[in-house]
């Protein structure tokens, strides 16, 4: 099959997924903050969890068209699980498939690619956010094996990941030629689990802590080269930065959808509130960016598979995106009125969620630092 075809297989199949295994229950994952684990091995069996990944490593070898397709639709259903199936794929599993040796491929991008494991990746820290080159987290050679110390936070399945991509320093402070990246196995007794976040949003996604308390690893689970952690985390971002612009593209039209079907139904004066320009306008508005934002997520998404930079259309594509998807989301509040502010309707979950898409992965302001630095450069 063509792209298109791949395209519209998977949004059919995510779209009947996301009715059977989760609108009875993302109301009450949401709400208990509870991360249904379950689900990613349902998703593992459709090939989802490893869309990107060659079908001789487990996976199904599509494309960027099509793992945009994924994300968007299932955000749709719950921008929590989005947000989940992102992170494993574009991060954590990516990572491997980008740096990884053929024997570490084959070691863990089969058990990630079927949903068995389910993958993290740890940047992130405390004290240093947007600037990750001054990171803490060190990894010091002792004879064949490292030694790693320190802690990451804001971390996607940080206690539940199988396996987690971590950014060390092996050098001087400050030194983004000193960073190094390392897969450690959850069952390392030097991975500790930390606090679980408690969120605004996204809530039926972990995020959490990690913890690295005299973590011995040996040199086979160093991912590329010593020293090269930092360039490849910006590639990896790079393709993460399409993974939350289509994590905010369905979030937008989940939002647009319900709000479109509810214009419809509420009355007022004796008529439909769709009829009333103030409302009709503002969903054509609400279409209008939702359709700008899918136009700018192909195009990164087309650069990304032909092997083309798309550092700045990315960053386009995650900053209008994600902006988008707040305003879309705060404009269906409004049409729902105060309906929209009660937990009745699903826009007030997208309203919470949204705000998300524009700190993770890169604020909005990184995104903008990005693209005008490579706008002036030219």
């Amino acid at each position: 099959m063509n792209t298109s075809e791949n395209v519209k297989l998977i949004r059919e199949s995510v779209r009947g997924f996301g009715k059977k295994y989760i609108e009875a229950d993302r109301r009450r994952w949401d709400e208990e903050q509870f991360f249904p684990r379950e689900i990613f091995t349902q998703l593992g069996e459709l090939g989802l969890m490893g869309l990107l990944v060659p079908e001789k490593f487990g996976g199904v070898g599509m494309g960027y068209h099509e793992y945009v397709a994924a994300v968007v639709e299932i955000s749709i259903w719950d921008p929590s699980i989005g947000l989940s199936l992102a992170a494993h794929n574009s991060l954590c599993t990516n990572h491997i498939l980008a740096f990884g040796t053929d024997a570490q491929k084959n070691k863990w991008l089969p058990k990630l690619a079927s949903g068995e494991w389910i993958g993290a990746w740890g940047l992130t820290e405390p004290n240093t956010g947007s600037d990750a080159g001054n990171m803490m987290t060190t990894a010091v050679k002792d004879g064949d094996n490292w030694v790693l110390n320190g802690a990451k936070n804001f971390i996607t399945h940080g206690n539940s990941g199988d396996i987690i991509v971590v950014m060390t320093r092996t050098g001087a402070v400050g030194d983004k030629k000193a960073m190094t990246a390392f897969a450690v196995e959850r069952n390392n007794p030097g991975l500790k689990p930390g606090r679980k976040e408690d969120k605004l949003g996204m809530r039926a996604s972990e995020t959490t802590e990690v913890i690295l308390d005299n973590c011995v690893v040996s040199s086979d689970s160093i991912l590329g080269e010593i020293g090269d952690g930092f360039v490849q985390a910006l590639k990896i971002l790079d393709g993460g930065r399409i993974s939350i612009a289509a994590l905010g593209l369905g979030i937008a039209e989940g939002a647009l959808k319900e709000s479109i079907k509810y214009s419809k139904e509420r009355q007022q004066f004796g008529k439909p509130i769709a009829s009333f320009q103030g409302i009709s306008f503002k969903i054509a508005e609400m279409a209008t960016k939702v359709e700008a934002a899918r136009q700018l997520i192909n195009n990164a998404a087309e650069l990304k598979n032909n092997g083309l930079p798309m550092t700045k259309e990315s960053a386009m594509a995650k900053f209008y995106s994600s902006e988008i998807a707040v305003e879309v989301a705060t404009d269906a509040v409004q049409i729902f009125g105060g309906y929209g502010y009660t937990k009745d309707y699903p826009v007030e979950k997208y309203f919470r969620d949204s705000k998300l898409c524009t700190i993770g992965e890169g604020t909005s302001e990184i995104q903008k630092l990005v693209i005008s630095k490579l706008l002036l450069e030219e």
